[in-house]
């Protein structure tokens, strides 16, 4: 009777002199430049997306200030001449500095023209000559931008006891 060999479970399937020798060099490539295809856009949208959303949280937190600001200027006495101290006072309250904010006065003088908005001196007060009167129409140009400079919104608001 005689033995038959045996091959070792390593060598089943495999042909005589054929061993497995690992990855070449160019299938190495290959698998690289498969996964740069596929991550490259991915980060690209990643990326993107980070920054709309930098961007959108940026532009909510502007028009928050502003309507805060617009809130103050509404709430204010109407027999005002410079609405800017109640406008920085909502900035300030953000935790922004004054610089964020800018204001400019117009007003309506029916005793002039009554058609045409007459902007204060150097955005300064929104009468004739610095005086309120009950027949004033008032025009209050509130300017919000973010601290770092990239979001700016811009919002009028009338005032008159007419």
């Amino acid at each position: 009777m005689e033995l038959s060999r045996r091959r070792p479970a390593s060598d089943v399937g495999e042909t005589p002199g054929r061993r497995d020798s690992g990855s070449t060099f160019v299938e190495l490539v290959i698998a690289i430049t498969l996964l740069a295809i596929v991550a490259v856009p991915t980060l690209r949208a990643v990326i993107t997306s980070i920054q709309a959303s930098t961007s959108a949280t940026a532009a909510a937190e502007v028009e928050t200030a502003l309507l805060n600001a617009v809130d103050r200027v509404n709430r204010s006495p109407a027999d005002r001449c410079d609405y800017q101290q109640f406008a920085r006072a909502a900035i300030l309250t953000q935790g922004w500095g004054e610089e964020t904010v800018d204001i400019e006065h117009a007003f309506l003088d029916s005793s002039l023209n009554p058609t045409d908005w007459s902007v204060g001196p150097d955005s300064g007060p929104a009468c004739p000559a610095g005086e309120y009167r009950d027949d004033l129409i008032q025009q209050v140009a509130i300017t919000v931008t973010s601290p770092n400079g990239k979001v700016s919104r811009t919002i009028k608001v009338v005032k008159s006891n007419v």
